[in-house]
């Protein structure tokens, strides 16, 4: 059990903000040099073993294409795109903000800047059109948690690699939760607006010239959803190579189509994904270690006898984890969490006949909602940053979104036909 001494280390000093990778690297160093005979030179090979995995590649690549996107001229003619699909709509621009997101979900990988760049765009114009800040705010917040789970998301590739499960598995697995997602806050967008009054943000529903106009314009952001996930799915390309793909589809159409993208745009895009690709790896270093010595102590048979021992129901179970990741998540990053729970959780998964694929859909919805909860919630803390909206008033307007989001939760949980429909 002498494992089971490095967890709370490593979870205190998460709380204090010592950033992931290092705050592990300490509990892992403090295990070998105290708790284990295995000779240093072991610990440094098991550290740097997972460097040299092939499908670490995708993560740069998709990194890197959500960086150009926004000076490539995707978002904004995808914003026009979603507008045209749901602006008649009461609450049109609210509509517009969640479908953008899952538009944009298909492509950016990351909630983060799925939020900066509604913040920029869609929150200023909602509170114009008479939405309240807060509920502007809310709304983008909740529909950013779209985008970890539709392919590519970030966190489904470190899933896949962190659990051993086929990334292109998991990327099939996100299409419908992620769809669910989208419609469960639009139809809280169309409640909420009815109730407060809120307009569509068209008086009419567009004419042919004008679809035809806006899907001319949007088919080349379209296509980039199409080489990622429908090459994918076919198996006519791995998920690097369809990240590979997808970024050089961007810039060709960022620089040649539109005509939007400078050099500049470039070369500060790539010195972004070479940080945020440092950042990912050492995560992921330090968290093969661990899972080496989880292994190595047996800690995951230790789990899975010890809760087999409370319960053997795999819905009691999985209601359990629901529990115990929404409370981790009020205090610490999801990513650390995760590196942390799934090599214990994993033989109680197979275990009790849970498929791995589903468990991580379960999983990433849990830790998305995670960023929208104080204190450390890092989407939460971004849009009311940037929308310039205090944490009470976020929580006051933004309850229905966040119910909506823990409803596809227990929906995903429970039925799991949305995570293994597509697998």
């Amino acid at each position: 059990m002498t494992w089971f001494i490095i967890i709370p280390i490593m979870l205190a000093l998460f709380m204090l903000n010592m950033r992931i990778y290092l705050a592990m690297f300490v509990g892992i160093l403090i295990y070998f040099i105290g708790f284990s005979d295995v000779p240093l030179a072991i610990a440094v090979q098991r550290f740097m073993s997972p460097a040299e995995n092939p499908s670490l590649l995708a993560i740069p690549f998709f990194v890197l294409l959500g960086t150009l996107l926004g000076s490539a001229g995707v978002a904004i003619r995808l914003l026009r795109l979603a507008d045209l699909l749901v602006g008649r709509l009461t609450g049109g621009l609210g509509h517009t903000n969640v479908m953008l997101s899952t538009l944009m979900g298909g492509i950016s990988a990351s909630n983060l800047a799925d939020a900066a760049m509604m913040c920029r765009m869609v929150v200023p114009e909602m509170e114009r059109q008479g939405y309240k800040r807060s509920v502007a705010a809310a709304i983008t917040a909740c529909s950013s948690l779209i985008t970890p789970i539709i392919p590519p998301g970030i966190a489904l590739i470190v899933y896949g690699l962190v659990a051993d499960v086929s990334i292109g598995s998991m990327f099939a697995a996100g299409i419908l939760p992620g769809l669910l997602c989208c419609v469960l806050l639009l139809f809280t967008v169309w409640i909420v607006a009815k109730k407060n009054g809120y307009k569509p943000s068209r008086e009419a529903w567009p004419s042919w010239g004008e679809t035809g106009r806006t899907f001319a314009g949007a088919w080349p952001a379209l296509l980039l959803v199409v080489v990622i996930v429908g090459g994918i799915r076919f198996a006519i390309f791995t998920p690097t190579e369809a990240g590979a793909i997808a970024t050089i589809v961007t810039l060709i159409i960022g620089i040649f189509v539109y005509r939007e993208m400078r050099i500049s745009d470039v070369t500060s895009a790539f010195t972004e994904t070479a940080r945020q690709t440092a950042a990912i790896l050492l995560v992921i270093m330090t968290s093969s270690a661990l899972a080496w010595i989880f292994s190595l102590e047996r800690a995951g048979i230790g789990m899975a006898e010890f809760i087999t021992s409370i319960t053997t129901n795999p819905y009691v179970f999985l209601l359990l984890v629901n529990i115990l990741l929404l409370g981790l998540g009020m205090f610490i990053e999801g990513t650390a969490i995760m590196i942390i729970l799934v090599p214990l959780l994993k033989p109680v998964v197979l275990q009790l006949g849970i498929d791995p694929v589903h468990f991580g859909l379960i999983m990433i919805l849990n830790l998305s909602i995670g960023t929208l909860t104080p204190p450390v919630g890092t989407v939460l803390l971004l849009v009311c940053n940037l929308s310039r909206v205090s944490i009470p008033a976020f929580m006051r307007d933004g309850w229905p979104f966040l119910l909506a989001i823990l409803v596809a939760l227990l929906l995903v949980t429970y039925v799991p036909w949305f995570s293994l429909a597509l697998v």
